[in-house]
């Protein structure tokens, strides 16, 4: 068993045993939504086997930290191309 190896998780097939633990890194705008640098933030670090996301915000009485994305209205799930 080696780091770089590739890995079955349960129905996960990942490059390598690299994960990524989540962060908040408050890249959001003021209303939780993300933009490019948020896309650019997760694309440099695609070479992880797994990626735990950030904190993601359920409604506007649960953002427990500034700049941190939400789920809760149409702009912050809407589909994005950056």
């Amino acid at each position: 068993m080696k780091l770089l190896d590739l890995f079955q998780l349960g129905s996960l097939r990942l490059k390598n045993r690299v994960v990524m633990a989540p962060m908040t890194r408050s890249r959001a705008d003021v209303h939780g939504v993300v933009g490019e640098l948020t896309a650019t933030y997760y694309a440099q670090r695609a070479t992880a086997g797994l990626i735990i996301s950030e904190a993601t915000n359920i409604s506007e009485e649960a953002v427990g930290s500034p700049m941190t994305p939400g789920i809760w209205n149409a702009a912050q799930v809407g589909q994005r191309r950056w």
